[in-house]
C-alpha cells in the first residue's frame, strides 16, 4: 500500500520590494520595486526620469526611514535642490538631517579617450562610504551615459555594467539607475535592459499640438504587474501616475440614496434620488440645461453639508455663478463657506491624462462627497475612442472607489441618430442616464428629459418638460395626444383648451342635472296635485257614504219608532175589546 505524502506544499514567498510613496507607480508594481536590486528607468530628455528618482529617496527618508544616496553625473547638488524645491522637496535640509546625500562626480570623458584606461574600483569606494555615512538603502546613479560616454569598447561597456549591477546586488542597494533614450532602442546604448531587474520606460511625447507623458513597466523579473502605458504628471506635489484602480470591480456599492435637488427628478429615480458613490451621465445637445442640471446637483449637495467639486472645461467660475444665478442657483455662498471648489481650464490646456492626474490629486487633497465634470466630452475632443475610454474608465472606478458620487455632462450631436453616438464609449460604465433634448414644435424650442437607464432602482419610463425659469428647475407632465407629444406653449394652449372643453362638459352637466331637477320638481307637483284630488275625491266618497249610513240609521230608527207606535195602537185596542 502507498504511503500517503503528508509534505505540505511550500508556501509562495513574493519578492521582497520597497514602496516608491509614488502611489499610482507602486499599485502598477505591485507594491514598488524590488528590494536590494538595480531598476533602470530610461526615457528622452525631459521625460522626468530625474524626478522619479529624486522621489524615490525623498519619500523613501521621509515616510519609509530608509536613507539613500543621489550620485550625478551632469548637475551639481546646488542646480538639483533648486530644481526639486518647486515640487516642496527640500533637499538642503534632508541632507543637513543626514537623510540623504548628495554626490556630484565629474567625469572629463577626454581624459578617458586618451589613456584607454577605465576602472570603477574609485566609484565603489566613493559609493561605499556615501552609503556607510548615513546608512543608506536607497541609491540613484544619474545617468549611466555620463558614467560610460567615454568607453568606445561595447564589451567592456558590459563587463562594467554588470559588475556595477554585481556590486549593488552585494550591498543591498535598491537602486534606480537612469539612462537616455537611444534611437531604435530603450538606451543609448542597447545594453542596460538585459542587466537589470526591472527597467521602467518614460515617455515623452507630443500629439497635436498637445503634450502628454507615458510611463511603462517593461520588465520586472520575478514578480507580476502592469505591462501597459499609464499616463503620470509631474506636478506641484512631485510625480504622479493615474493609478489603476478597481480592476476586480470591489468597490462597495451603497444603498444610500442623495437627492439631486429636483423633487420631480427623484420622483422619477424610484422617489429618492441617486444612490451614493454611483456615476450620473447628463447627455444633450447645446442649450438643453446639463450645467445647470449639474449645478443643482452641487447646490444640493452643499446644502446637505457636503463637500463638492465642480471640474469646468467651458466658463470661468466668475461666469457660472452669474449664469446659474438666472435659474436660481446660487453657488457663491458655498463657495466662500469652502464648501464648493470650481476649477475652470481649457481642454487645450494640457492632454488629457493630465487632466485626469490633476483630477486625481485634486480629489485627494479636498476629499469630496460629490464631484461634477462639466463636460466631460470636452476632453475628449479629437481623440481616438480606443485611448479614451480606457483613461475614463480608470477616473470612473477611481471615484467609485472613494465613494464620491460623481455626475458627468456630455455634449451630444444635434444631428445623431441615436444618443450613444457621442458617448464616447462610456455610457456603458454609467449607472444613471439622463437625456436632455430640444424639441422643436409650432416655432418654439423646448426642453425634455427622460431616464434612459437607473440600474438598481424603479425608474420612470416617462418623458418630462424640463423648465429653466428665474425660481429654479422644474419638471412638467408633457401633453401626450393620441398622434403626439405637445411641449411649450402648445402645452399650455391644448391645456386651456382642455380646461375649456372641461368647463363646457361641467357647465352641460349642471344644466341637465338643472333640467332633471325641474322635471323631477314638475312631476312631484303633478303627484302632489293627483294625491289632492284623489284625497279630495276620498272625502267626498267618504262624506257620501257617511250620508248614506246617516240615512240608512235615521230610516231604521224611523221604521222602529213607526212600529212601537203601530204596535202600542193595536194592544189598545185588543184591551179595548175584552172591556
Amino acid at each position: 500500500m502507498a504511503k500517503k505524502n503528508n509534505k505540505q506544499p511550500t508556501p509562495f514567498t513574493t519578492l521582497p520590494k520597497s514602496p516608491t510613496g509614488i502611489q499610482g507607480l507602486d499599485e502598477i508594481t505591485g507594491g514598488g520595486l524590488p528590494t536590494g536590486r538595480p531598476t533602470l528607468v530610461c526615457g528622452g530628455a525631459g521625460c522626468g526620469k530625474t524626478m522619479l528618482s529624486i522621489e524615490f529617496l525623498v519619500r523613501g527618508a521621509t515616510q519609509f526611514g530608509e536613507p539613500g544616496v543621489f550620485m550625478m553625473f551632469e548637475e551639481n547638488a546646488e542646480e538639483l535642490s533648486a530644481n526639486v524645491r518647486s515640487l516642496g522637496f527640500d533637499l538642503d535640509r534632508l541632507e543637513a538631517e543626514q537623510q540623504i546625500v548628495l554626490d556630484h562626480v565629474h567625469i572629463e570623458r577626454s581624459e578617458i579617450e586618451e589613456t584607454g584606461e577605465y576602472d570603477l574600483e574609485g566609484l565603489f569606494i566613493r559609493l561605499g562610504y556615501a552609503i556607510d555615512t548615513i546608512g543608506a538603502k536607497r541609491l540613484v546613479l544619474d545617468s549611466i551615459e555620463a558614467l560610460f560616454g567615454g568607453l568606445p569598447n561595447e564589451g567592456i561597456l558590459r563587463a562594467e555594467l554588470r559588475r556595477l549591477f554585481r556590486w549593488l546586488k552585494n550591498r543591498g542597494m535598491t537602486a534606480i539607475i537612469t539612462g537616455e533614450k537611444g534611437e531604435n532602442t530603450l538606451t543609448r546604448y542597447g545594453l542596460e535592459e538585459y542587466v537589470a531587474d526591472c527597467v521602467i520606460v518614460l515617455d515623452h511625447r507630443v500629439t497635436e499640438q498637445i503634450s502628454t507623458r507615458r510611463l511603462r513597466v517593461l520588465k520586472y523579473r520575478g514578480t507580476a504587474h502592469g505591462m501597459n502605458e499609464y499616463p503620470f504628471l509631474i506636478g506641484e506635489r512631485g510625480f504622479s501616475v493615474l493609478p489603476i484602480t478597481s480592476l476586480r470591480l470591489d468597490h462597495e456599492a451603497s444603498t444610500k440614496r442623495i437627492s439631486t435637488g429636483i423633487d420631480s427628478l427623484n420622483a422619477m429615480l424610484g422617489g429618492k434620488g441617486v444612490y451614493r458613490g454611483s456615476s450620473v451621465l447628463v447627455s444633450g445637445s447645446p442649450g438643453t440645461g446639463k450645467s445647470s442640471l449639474g449645478a443643482k446637483f452641487c447646490e444640493t449637495a452643499c446644502l446637505n453639508g457636503e463637500r463638492t467639486l465642480l471640474f469646468a472645461y467651458e466658463e470661468s467660475p466668475a461666469q457660472i455663478l452669474r449664469n446659474m444665478r438666472s435659474v436660481g442657483i446660487d453657488l457663491d455662498p458655498w463657495m466662500k463657506k469652502g464648501l464648493l471648489q470650481i476649477h475652470s481650464s481649457r481642454p487645450t490646456l494640457h492632454g488629457l491624462e493630465q487632466h485626469l492626474v490633476m483630477m486625481h490629486d485634486t480629489v485627494r487633497a479636498f476629499n469630496p462627497a460629490v464631484v461634477v465634470v462639466d463636460p466631460i466630452s470636452n476632453l475628449t475632443m479629437e481623440r481616438n475612442e480606443g485611448e479614451v475610454k480606457p483613461t475614463l474608465m480608470r477616473l470612473i472606478d477611481f471615484l467609485k472607489q472613494q465613494q464620491v458620487t460623481t455626475l458627468f455632462t456630455s455634449l451630444t450631436s444635434g444631428s445623431c441618430a441615436t444618443p450613444e453616438d457621442s458617448q464616447v464609449g462610456i455610457s456603458s460604465l454609467m449607472d444613471t442616464w439622463l437625456l436632455l433634448r430640444n424639441v422643436e414644435f409650432n416655432g418654439e424650442r423646448n426642453r425634455t428629459i427622460y431616464v434612459l437607464k437607473s440600474r438598481g432602482m424603479p425608474h420612470s419610463n416617462q418623458v418630462r418638460e424640463f423648465v429653466l425659469s428665474d425660481k429654479g428647475i422644474d419638471l412638467v407632465d408633457v401633453y401626450l395626444g393620441t398622434d403626439r407629444m405637445l411641449t411649450g406653449t402648445a402645452r399650455v394652449a391644448q391645456e386651456v383648451q382642455e380646461r375649456a372643453a372641461a368647463e363646457l362638459h361641467c357647465q352641460d352637466h349642471e344644466r341637465k342635472l338643472r333640467q332633471l331637477a325641474s322635471k323631477q320638481k314638475a312631476i312631484e307637483a303633478q303627484i302632489a296635485a293627483l294625491q289632492a284630488e284623489a284625497e279630495a275625491e276620498a272625502a267626498e266618497v267618504n262624506f257620501a257614504i257617511a250620508q248614506e249610513t246617516l240615512q240608512e240609521l235615521a230610516s231604521q230608527q224611523n221604521s222602529k219608532a213607526m212600529a212601537q207606535l203601530r204596535g202600542g195602537l193595536t194592544n189598545n185596542k185588543r184591551e179595548g175589546k175584552r172591556k
